[in-house]
């Protein structure tokens, strides 16, 4: 009888320790980086708060697991770089394991297996691959299915355009600048189920598995967790609930939405604050980077009029490097590229936050145009006061801040006033780095309802008040200095 027992012990035994399985957390917390509109996978809700089965899912293993998150909605291309700069201990975007990946990320196990399909407008006479011959195909950069596309370019003739987000490419497809997109097939689904009037004429093909992934050879504890926590929820049946929840037939793939946000009204309504939020980033951008640019402007300014060849010299590298590097790649060298060089140099990890390299990238960007400009304004002062002040005794920094200044201010104020609204207008190139502000807000609420029209004429209705009303305010402060 207690060979029975035992026996009976023995076999029971993995499955208990299956159930409570749990690996030892290294980190008092984990940032987790994921999309910010990949649905169903990833997207805001109408309550403004992401959910999907990558949020779910990750929570849920890390509620087993008994280790704490902290997760980040940056965009796909911005979570990767993320992970890759230290700003993130994983991802978690519906991301397909490829060997390309492999040799960057370390993968936990398979939590979803990815089909990859083609979409086209209803009204579009695509009905097979062949009949894709120079057409135009979207895909979202970075995916499987552009891998798949570009494998099978020569074979069926088509061109390739890819795209940053999906509502981008969605938007395209449906003004015609594209004929047709290829995506993973419940997102494809989903966009069809929130009206987009679209339709699959080719069977899904897959391309792979889906899974959580750390940086290569970090965090290995991570992965060991999430492995773990998988395994438990599968035993449980909760990891088919969180499936079912977005994926079964009918299944409610949003909140449920109170407010028609099929009009601008609606659209306002329901998402006021959330647009609210990113106007306030965008303004804290403006304003901050824009007052460090006006210091350093003005003392690159000064350089390049001073009697010392070597700092003149400094002056003009300056604006010549910051001017000749677009803000975009600036942005992303400031906010990827110097922490994996110190990484590199030193194998601690030195991660930015994402609003700090924002505003460095727009204060360097900014104060190389507003050198340029305090250099013209004192260059617009007649040489013949200088000289004159020089031969009745009066030093070169006595006669600048006396008699040189003041008249040169008068003369820039008008271009510091424009270059602030240029400032303010270049704070939507930061979101390439996943900050939201009010732009990528827009983009974040574009993809739960399609609504692009409506959303980016709010946006431009947005951008038009906040800079009329900073531009009066400017010209009057103008008026009083004057």
């Amino acid at each position: 009888m207690k060979k029975k027992i035992l026996a009976c012990l023995l076999i029971l035994f993995p499955i208990f320790s299956l159930g409570i399985a749990k690996a030892d957390t290294v980190k008092s917390k984990y940032i987790i980086a994921s999309d910010s509109s990949f649905a169903p996978f990833v997207f805001q809700n109408s309550n403004n708060e992401y959910t999907g089965i990558d949020m779910d899912l990750i929570k849920a293993i890390a509620k087993d697991q008994g280790f704490e998150i902290e997760i980040t909605n940056p965009g796909f291309d911005a979570a990767i770089s993320a992970v890759q700069a230290g700003q993130a201990d994983g991802i978690i975007a519906g991301m397909s394991v490829t060997d390309a990946r492999k040799a960057t990320f370390d993968f936990s196990d398979s939590y979803y297996t990815a089909n990859t399909i083609l979409g086209v407008k209803e009204s579009s006479t695509i009905a097979s691959y062949e009949d894709l011959k120079d057409k135009t195909v979207g895909v979202k950069n970075g995916t499987a299915s552009q891998t798949f596309l570009t494998e099978n370019q020569s074979k069926y003739g088509y061109k390739i355009k890819t795209f940053s987000d999906g509502s981008s490419m969605y938007d395209s497809l449906n003004t015609g600048a594209i004929d047709a997109v290829m995506d993973d097939e419940p997102v494809l689904k989903y966009s069809i189920s929130q009206g987009q009037k679209l339709k699959t004429p080719i069977a899904g093909t897959p391309i792979g598995e889906t899974a959580f992934a750390v940086k290569k050879g970090t965090n290995p504890e991570l992965i060991q967790m999430f492995n773990k926590g998988l395994a438990n929820l599968k035993a449980n049946g909760e990891f088919q609930k969180i499936l079912d929840k977005y994926l079964a037939s009918g299944a409610a793939t949003t909140s449920t939405i109170t407010v028609d946000e099929t009009t601008i009204w609606g659209l306002l309504q329901n998402n006021y604050k959330q647009l609210l939020s990113g106007l306030g980033i965008t303004l804290a951008l403006a304003l901050i980077s824009f007052a460090i640019a006006i210091v350093i402007g003005i003392i690159f300014g000064m350089f390049s009029v001073s009697p010392y060849k070597s700092l003149r010299l400094i002056s003009e590298i300056f604006v010549d490097v910051i001017r000749g590097i677009p803000l975009m790649i600036l942005a992303a060298f400031i906010f990827w590229g110097i922490p994996n060089f110190i990484e590199s140099i030193t194998g601690q990890q030195s991660p930015i936050n994402d609003f700090v390299a924002g505003t460095i990238a727009l204060s360097l960007n900014a104060a190389a145009y507003i050198a340029e400009i305090v250099r013209g304004g004192i260059q617009a002062v007649p040489v013949g006061q200088m000289e004159a002040s020089r031969s009745l005794g009066i030093s070169y920094g006595k006669t600048m801040r006396k008699i040189i200044l003041p008249q040169a201010t008068k003369l820039m104020l008008p271009n510091f006033v424009n270059q602030f609204v240029i400032a303010l207008k270049d704070t939507t190139i930061v979101s390439a780095i996943g900050l939201v502000e009010l732009f990528q807000t827009g983009k974040i609420i574009i993809a739960r309802n399609y609504q692009s029209f409506k959303m980016y004429a709010i946006l431009a209705i947005f951008y038009l008040v906040i800079i009329t009303l900073l531009t009066r305010l400017a010209k009057r402060l103008e008026k009083r200095i004057r």
